[in-house]
């Protein structure tokens, strides 16, 4: 088992990861920390916490979103199954980042 080193908010996480994925989750992690500091703009500072919950609840949000409308414009079962895989991929995440607090 590999292991990625990502920041979030300042603050340095060890996530365990498949070998090879470490840069794809650099990269993921890159993004939720610009999403939990726009959030943090736009609500004010709530805690780490709180900062990850909602921005966890907002990617699942979108992920939702774009699930349905694949299903309702006819898209196929495979992009289904890859957004549904991307959300349970983004539920494990913040259950790691959260048990690592």
């Amino acid at each position: 088992m590999a292991k990625a080193d990502i920041v979030i908010r300042g603050k340095q996480y060890s996530i365990d990861c498949a070998p090879g994925q470490e840069t794809r989750l650099g990269d993921l992690a890159s993004d939720l920390d610009t999403r939990v500091n726009q959030i943090a703009e736009a609500l004010g500072d709530m805690g780490e916490e709180k900062l990850l919950l909602i921005a966890a609840l907002a990617l699942l949000d979108e992920l939702d979103d774009a699930q349905r409308n694949l299903a309702t414009s006819g898209g196929s079962d495979r992009a289904a199954d890859a957004i549904g895989d991307a959300a349970a991929r983004i539920r494990a995440l913040t259950e790691r980042i959260e048990a690592g607090q």
